[in-house]
């Protein structure tokens, strides 16, 4: 039991340290980019540390596997060249057991990362972004661009939201019939969610049948639609990843502004996500079984760590393909975590062998 804990220790303490010094060095990076803004509107440190903390969801989601990578080719190379490693295997302990070890401080990850990424980054972004606007100083604000984007069957343009979510402003809605020909055409100064439902205030409404058109209004009316207020914080704020339950609303019908492929890649992308961290302490665990008096630690040192960026750019670059309905979502999601989780494997049992 103590050893186990040792060895979970040494390789938690390493992901922790790495995942510290990674995202102070993207905090400061950042902060030099808005300082001087946040400053010159009067919101002192105050704000600049609310800015800072209001980030932190996203950057962890950034340097998590690289935290992982970094910490267990640090944490099993320093083990290796402590003779710690060859100990424990004249012991009887297999080279399996000895990286099962360390496989909690890789799950403790991959469930704060699932954290960040689909609770606390979705509320801190929005947050974030109002508060930016509303200290951005009246000379310098800019009318935002109207967002157009589907709500089930309807075609949507809204000219801006509220930080809640709750109200779209200057809402136009496109009623088609089947075959696609525009039905119904309802203009409203004002779309409000309460109580689980949409109303449209002062909604005006524009019948088409044929060549001719009705016009009538009244003081409210109700807009069925699957949307949701963070739906709507998602289509009127920054081009963030959708989550995994936004992402399967809008392929049954719910809020989309993009391509269905794009959906279905980010619903898997959740999924597979947090395991990329798992994939990488599997490309770091050949470390641990290295000589390094012979120079083969160096060798599988560097290896593990250019395998480790290797499998960030091709994951990278199928999740694209995917997400432009290149490729299959699931094979654009899985390919890579399963391709350099095998080859890991591979290489831990040929040296362990």
């Amino acid at each position: 039991m103590r050893l186990q804990l040792y060895v979970l220790r040494t390789v938690a303490t390493h992901i922790l340290g790495a995942a510290l010094i990674l995202m102070s060095i993207l905090q400061v990076l950042d902060l030099l980019d808005v300082s001087s803004d946040i400053l010159d509107r009067g919101l002192g440190m105050a704000g600049v540390a609310y800015y800072a903390a209001m980030r932190l969801p996203r950057l962890f989601e950034q340097v998590a596997p690289i935290a992982v990578l970094a910490g267990g080719l640090f944490a099993f190379s320093g083990l290796a060249r402590e003779s710690a490693i060859v100990a424990m295997r004249a012991s009887g302990i297999s080279g399996y057991r000895i990286v099962g070890m360390a496989i909690p401080a890789a799950v403790a990850v991959m469930l704060l990362d699932a954290l960040c990424g689909q609770y606390l980054a979705p509320r801190a972004d929005p947050a974030l972004a109002d508060w930016w606007k509303n200290t951005t100083p009246v000379a310098e604000r800019k009318v935002p661009a109207p967002r157009t984007f589907r709500a089930g069957a309807d075609l949507v343009i809204g000219a801006n939201a509220s930080a809640s979510g709750r109200e779209i402003y200057s809402v136009t809605i496109f009623r088609r019939d089947p075959k696609g020909i525009l039905m119904e055409k309802v203009e409203a100064p004002t779309a409000r969610y309460a109580n689980g439902k949409w109303t449209l205030d002062q909604p005006k409404t524009t019948r088409f049948n044929g060549d001719l058109a009705q016009t009538s209004t009244a003081a409210s009316t109700s807009w069925p639609s699957g949307l949701r207020p963070r739906d709507v914080q998602s289509l009127f704020g920054d081009d963030a990843a959708p989550t995994a339950a936004s992402a399967q609303r809008a392929l049954q019908n719910g809020a989309s502004d993009r391509p269905e492929s794009f959906y279905a890649t980010h619903l898997q992308a959740a999924f597979a996500g947090p395991f990329v961290s798992l994939v990488m302490l599997l490309l770091s665990a050949p470390v641990a079984l290295a000589n390094f008096r012979s120079g083969q630690g160096a060798i599988l040192l560097t290896g593990g760590l250019a395998a480790g960026l290797i499998f960030l750019v091709a994951n990278g670059m199928l999740t694209a393909l995917g997400e432009s309905g290149s490729l299959s979502p699931i094979l654009a999601v899985w390919a890579a975590p399963a391709i350099f989780g095998a080859l890991a494997v591979r290489t831990f049992l040929a040296l362990e062998g």
